[in-house]
């Protein structure tokens, strides 16, 4: 049973970039079933009118390819005509960006990515200030990755443009804390969504498809023991822009499943140590190397009984 408070964003406005699928689809529901007003900003028409048919009077969509900042600004402001005011921002469409590495640097690709992730963060943030601050404030979730946390996640400009989310909550947090608006960053880990089979160059629907079958089976990936889903992230934004939250921001909660808390061996019994794996040994080997070791040593400070 869902324990959760029953409309506690009542009266509330939202506008959710990336909103058809994945991470913002599963906000864009969690905003709606606790009674905000949605502003789904994405580029995906048919699923944006299907959401605005499904959800008639809570949520309304626009066409927004947040890379388009005329664009990404019309949706902010269709908030306020739409619904009468703007309390919540989720800065989330993004997409897997250039593939690039260092050698192989691409400008233009770097540019397009830097573009969707990180300045339309700031752009959107901006252009949703004014609105916030005629509201007495307001809350600005921003969705980074453990990409921008450690290496190894992502390629370089979408690992970089992710970190640099996450310094922008911080500083942006403390320019607007005046305004008793709240900035804050959510990072998730490996979560089942689209993101990854459009990295790999499918369609939407083939994307969709195979957001299910990493949901199927990516659960040994993570410490936690099952796959990570828009859900879980949904739920951890819904707690920023909450009244619970009201005294954080300038911060950033990740939400990985334990994934960036050390190495596999720290917390997987069948993956072997770098000292193993440098040696050759084997798990059990090490287990009798220990055992030894301790074995040797309670006989060394065994107290010598001075009668």
């Amino acid at each position: 049973m869902d324990s959760r408070p029953n409309h506690r964003f009542e009266g509330k406005v939202a506008v959710i970039t990336g909103a058809c699928s994945g991470i913002g689809l599963a906000t864009l529901e969690l905003f709606v079933a606790e009674g905000a007003k949605v502003i789904a900003a994405d580029v995906q028409a048919d699923v944006g009118a299907a959401l605005q048919n499904q959800h008639a009077g809570q949520v309304r969509y626009v066409q927004c390819d947040v890379t388009q900042l005329p664009q990404l600004k019309a949706a902010i402001d269709l908030a306020v005509t739409e619904f009468g005011g703007l309390d919540i921002l989720f800065n989330n469409a993004g997409r897997g960006g250039s593939p690039a590495g260092v050698e192989t640097f691409d400008a233009d690709g770097w540019d397009m990515t830097h573009a969707l992730l990180l300045r339309a963060v700031a752009a959107g943030t901006a252009y949703a200030t004014p609105h916030m601050r005629k509201r007495g404030g307001g809350a600005v979730i921003c969705t980074s990755s453990v990409s921008a946390l450690q290496t190894g996640y992502a390629p370089l400009a979408y690992s970089v443009a992710k970190a640099g989310v996450l310094h922008y909550a911080r500083v942006a947090a403390a320019e607007l804390s005046q305004h008793k608006i709240r900035i804050n960053a959510v990072v998730p880990g490996f979560i089942a969504t689209s993101i990854f089979g459009q990295g790999m160059g499918m369609d939407a629907a083939q994307a969709q498809q195979f957001a299910q079958m990493v949901a199927a089976k990516s659960g040994s990936a993570n410490p936690i023991g099952r796959s990570g889903l828009p859900r879980d992230i949904a739920e951890t934004v819904l707690f920023l822009a909450s009244d619970a939250a009201s005294f954080i921001t300038g911060t950033h909660i990740t939400v990985d499943g334990g994934l960036t808390m050390g190495p596999r061996h720290a917390w997987d019994p069948e993956s072997p140590g770098p000292m193993q794996t440098a040696l050759g040994i084997s798990r059990e080997q090490a287990a009798a190397m220990r055992n030894a070791a301790i074995a040797k040593e309670k006989v060394a400070i065994v107290p010598v009984n001075k009668a």
